[in-house]
Order: C-alpha cells, then structure tokens, then sequence
C-alpha cells in the first residue's frame, strides 16, 4: 500500500511538472543513404540535424518532448521507400517523416503518408508531380520544385536562346523540361526549346546525344545553349570534351553541388540558376550554419541540399511549436500558410499545394576563385514573387 501511494504521488508530482510521461517526438528520415545520390543524401542529413539543433537553441526538445530521429535507407529503390516509410509510420510510430532524396522514391511514397494519415515533408525531391499531380494534402515539401529551377533558369537566358535539352529519363528529368517549357512560356521569353534529349540515369557516354544535339542547333540563329536537367554525377565536363563551341553552342548546367561546380573553371563567365551556394544569403541562420559546418566538416562550407536539410528540420520545429503537438491535423492547420525562416531567407508553404515559396539565385560562374570553394558571383536574388508556380494539384 505505501509503494502505491508512493508510485500515485509520483504520478502526481510528474503531471503536475508536466515532464515526466512526455512522450518522444518521433520523426522519420527516409533517405538514400546507399545509391548514386549518396553524397546528396549525406548533405541532407547533416543539414536536418542541424536544423533540428538550431531550432531547439541544442536542446533537441520541442514542447518540454524529446526529438527521436529514426533513420531509414530509402537505397535508391522506389519499393524500398514504400516499404520503409509504411514501416516507421506503422511499427515505429512516428509522428511525422520527412524525405527522400530521390523523386521516384517520393513519387512512391505519398500514397504510404495518405494510407496512414501522417505528415510527409518531403525534401529534397524536386519532381512536381509531387506537389502537383500526385499531391495529396499530408504532403508538404520545403525543396524547391522543378518549375522554380525552370523559371529561375529561364529568368537568366539570353532572349534570342535556342535551347537543346539535356536531362534523364524518369520524373525528375522529364518533369524538368517540361517545367522549362512552362517557365518559358510564363515570363514571355523569346527564347525557345528546338530539341529534347533523354538519356538512362547511368549514361556515361555522351558522344551520340551530344551530336543529336549538335546537328539540332548548329544551323540555328541566335544564342545556341545546351541546357541540362541532371541529378548525380553532372555531365558538363563530358559534354565540354566534345567541342560545342565548334558550333558556337554554350553549355549552361543549372546549379549544383560544391563538388560538381568545383570542375566547371573553364566555364567561368557562365550564368545560370541555383537554389543555393552558401555565399548568397545574408541572414543570422546562414552565417551559423556555414561557420558551424566549417567547424564540423574540416572547413568545408555547407552545400546545396545541407541548406535544404535545415530548412526541413526548422520547419518541423517551428509547426509543432505552432500546432501545440503532433497531432496530424493540427499540424496541416498550422503549416499551410506558415512562413517560417531557412538558411536562404523565408519560405512560406501555399495553402493550395504546400509547395515552399522562395528564392532563388542567378550565378556567374567566377574567372578568378580565392579558394577552392570561392566558385561563383552572384547576380542577383530571385524573389519567390518571381517565381510563377502553377497550381496543379486535382484536390
């Protein structure tokens, strides 16, 4: 009897403090921790987890509750995404998930998040059938889509552009031209698409699509541009081997990771879009994070889907602070319509699609680079009031 009344006035002394039996916030991150998009995957995680720590001013507890990140490898595998996300919101119980890296995988995974009836916040997929098409309302999505890359892109064109397409057949790719298309037609551009090259994700040799694309526009006249749509491994420097300046064509690769970019130096003077280089933005969240990841990754600044990872973790903190909990129609009730800050400014989810609104930038690749990661100039920023997205959700 007195262990009883002992274990009640606990019970009490815990309500009343309202600590104890707070339950973990569980979240999922299905990502491609295996797979050719590795090192996209390895950036976003390292950027969610220091969302998560910024947000939480280290604490790593949101509502007097603990964060449980529960890590699932989505492998490169549209099945095993499925598979894995069916498996945290039904045996692990997690309140929310937030992933993958790889379009496909998302694509297979928004029916999972409706089945169960949790939030999805996907990042950093770009396809947009995500937020289009195939969007159903638990899904929300802090990665920019294709048609902010198109029209971002198509902002920094030459007006009298005759453009090749470069991309890889599956959603991602194909979703990217025709945003491109789209992009075009929205800002009044003269310039104009003239030929459409698919090719397999592993492609390697670029000698017949190149010359597909060559004979496509040498007779064109105008400005004669490759443009290329491309997740992985970047063709430029492949596509630079084979001469295009012999038919006066420019290559323009679109923004991407340090990495990548670091092999463009003979394409200094080339402009182009990106959704972000650690440089462009002058906020408090982006000066911690690049001196924060110098610190951790050897000097190495943040890249392009580290940035994207933080902006995923804040926005997760910031809903459940906003909603009281976790609970997955509170949750959509406060997301939709919140505006929120990320390494690159504000970003708001529309109410419509739950699409991020944000920026974007126009870069000129540098002639004369300090450092090994000193890579581009910035042109201008591209504010989201821009930045034209179509709603294309049925819902």
């Amino acid at each position: 009897m007195k262990r009883l009344t002992t274990l009640l006035a606990a019970a009490t002394l815990a309500g009343a403090t309202g600590l104890a039996f707070a339950q973990d916030i569980k979240i999922a991150h299905v990502y491609d921790k295996t797979g050719p998009l590795e090192a996209y995957a390895k950036q976003t995680q390292a950027g969610l987890m220091m969302g998560l720590e910024y947000a939480t001013n280290g604490t790593m507890t949101v509502l007097g509750r603990k964060i449980v990140l529960i890590e699932k490898d989505a492998q490169f595998k549209p099945d095993v995404a499925k598979s894995v996300l069916a498996s945290a919101y039904g045996d692990d119980k997690v309140d929310l998930a937030i992933g993958p890296t790889f379009s496909a995988s998302a694509l297979a995974m928004l029916p999972v998040a409706e089945e169960y009836k949790k939030i999805l916040l996907v990042e950093p997929a770009v396809a947009d059938s995500i937020t289009g098409e195939k969007w159903n309302r638990y899904i929300f999505r802090t990665a920019r889509n294709s048609t902010q890359d198109a029209v971002a892109g198509s902002l920094t064109l030459p007006a009298n552009a005759q453009i090749a397409m470069l991309a890889q057949d599956y959603a991602f790719g194909r979703d990217g031209v025709k945003a491109f298309k789209e992009a075009l037609a929205a800002v009044k551009s003269k310039a104009a698409i003239v030929h459409e090259e698919y090719v397999p994700q592993a492609t390697t040799d670029f000698t017949a699509p190149a010359q597909r694309m060559f004979d496509a526009l040498k007779d064109k006249p105008g400005t004669r541009i490759i443009a290329i749509i491309w997740a992985g491994a970047n063709p430029v420097t492949k596509l630079a081997d084979l001469k295009p300046e012999r038919f006066n064509i420019a290559l323009a690769p679109g923004g991407n990771i340090l990495p990548v970019m670091k092999t463009w130096k003979d394409l200094a003077g080339v402009e182009g879009a990106i959704y972000y280089y650690y440089a462009f933005p002058k906020n408090k969240m982006n000066d911690w994070l690049v001196a924060e990841h110098r610190k951790r990754f050897a000097g190495a600044p943040p890249d392009f889907f580290t940035a994207g990872g933080m902006a995923a973790g804040v926005a997760v903190v910031e809903a459940i602070k906003k909603a009281g909990g976790t609970d997955t129609e509170k949750l959509i009730a406060a997301m939709e319509g919140m505006s929120f800050e990320t390494p690159k400014g504000t970003m708001t989810f529309r109410k419509e699609d739950h699409q991020a609104m944000q920026s974007m930038y126009q870069f000129r690749i540098k002639k004369t680079q300090a450092n090994e990661w000193d890579l581009l100039d910035l042109v201008r920023e591209i504010p989201a009031s821009e930045i034209p997205v179509p709603i294309r959700n049925k819902h």
